[in-house]
């Protein structure tokens, strides 16, 4: 590689900044990135563990209706 006299040390530090800046905000946006997937993974979880709370429910649901069913036979309503 060769460098010619006429660059200027201003335009190297100027790139070697820039190019450091660049990667500051690459690692940055990849913080960002990581902990966003963090979250969407987690908001999966939760709707999964909703999904089996509901399903739950409606099982409670039926069996309180058989319960009401039968306690209404039992007293005559």
């Amino acid at each position: 590689m060769h460098l010619d006299k006429r660059v200027p040390i201003a335009l190297i530090v100027a790139m070697a900044v820039q190019t450091a800046g660049a990667l500051v905000w690459a690692g940055a946006a990849m913080q960002r990135i990581d902990y966003l997937e963090r979250e969407v993974s987690a908001g999966a979880r939760i709707g999964e563990r909703t999904a089996r709370v509901e399903e739950q429910m409606r099982y409670l649901r039926q069996s309180v209706d058989r319960i009401e069913t039968k306690l209404d036979r039992l007293t005559g309503n």
